[in-house]
């Protein structure tokens, strides 16, 4: 049994895919996978032990024809993508059985479920989603000498769902002198990482590593699945987390949680205030105050670690 699966685009929602690839898995018990997606989606799951190609999709559209021949033919296809590109490249596609992901026929359910229920629709099963499932690292039951932090400033989403660099450092110099720190990034949040890294040796906290820009998709895996708390907002390293059970301070503002909140983490906790104006799911925030993360403060997070704890 052959299968391709087109991942979704964001690290995030790629993460949150891997119980409905379970699922496909454990009704075709004999299957071999094929990946195709983005640089990062691909990248985060070329591990898996099923896996048997990974190609990376060139968002060209006259491309599109030339690769589903070049990767020949299969038993069945699914797209987790509902874009317009998408719906070309399946038309491509060799494949016996074709079923796309349309985000219009699930709504109002945690994203793992949608993706979880859209293959229950296409094969006719009920299987319930199970964890998140990452194969880059097994996580280990030793405990690090000194407890590890790591916080994440940044999101690709857009602005709006990021908090304040100068506060996510007010925590990490609060909480220094228990833990080791670890700054995370992308190379495009490398700025966001570099003033919290101002404000911890202006306050002579040295005990911290900023990684920001500086990990592949697998040591990113890698450092957050040995961290002994998270603190982050609505992002991949969010989920990442809760795929290895990462007690975590997650922080909303202008996204579902009941959407993208961890997936089956007992270990996680939303920070978040009940406005009016959210969640607005706009990358920038339309009224020009910001105030689902702006008044996030920082006794909030300081108190719901201790509670984590």
């Amino acid at each position: 049994m052959k299968i391709l699966i087109e991942l979704p685009t964001w690290l995030g929602d790629t993460v949150m895919v891997t119980p409905a690839i379970e699922n496909i898995l454990k009704h075709f018990n004999n299957a071999e996978i094929s990946l195709i997606g983005s640089f990062v989606s691909t990248e985060l799951l070329k591990h898996h032990p099923k896996v048997k190609e990974v190609k990376v999709l060139d968002k060209r559209f006259l491309s599109l024809f030339s690769i589903a021949k070049k990767l020949g033919e299969f038993d069945n296809y699914f797209s987790f993508r509902s874009s317009f590109r998408s719906k070309i490249f399946k038309f491509f596609v060799l494949s016996s059985q074709k079923y796309q992901f349309n985000k219009n026929e699930y709504k109002h359910l945690h994203q793992v479920q949608k993706y979880s229920n859209f293959v229950n629709d296409s094969l006719k099963i009920n299987f319930k989603p199970g964890n998140l499932f990452l194969n880059n690292v097994k996580k280990t039951s030793e405990k690090n000498t000194t407890p590890i932090m790591g916080i994440n400033p940044g999101g690709s989403y857009g602005s709006s769902k990021r908090w304040y660099p100068e506060k996510f450092a007010e925590v990490a110099i609060e909480l220094s002198s228990q833990y080791e720190i670890l700054i995370f990034g992308s190379a495009d949040e490398k700025d966001i990482a570099l003033d919290i890294e101002k404000h911890l040796i202006k306050e002579g906290v040295l005990n911290y590593k900023n990684l920001a820009g500086s990990t592949t998709i697998s040591e990113l895996v890698e450092q957050i699945s040995k961290l002994d708390v998270f603190i982050s907002g609505d992002s991949g390293p969010m989920h990442i987390a809760a795929s290895f059970q990462i007690p975590t301070i997650a922080l909303f503002g202008p996204t579902h949680d009941h959407e993208t909140s961890q997936w089956m983490n007992q270990k996680s906790i939303i920070v978040k205030k009940s406005l009016d104006c959210q969640p607005c799911m706009k990358r920038n925030c339309p009224l020009f105050h910001h105030n689902c993360m702006k008044m996030i403060e920082v006794s909030d997070v300081l108190k719901a670690f201790k509670s984590i704890q």
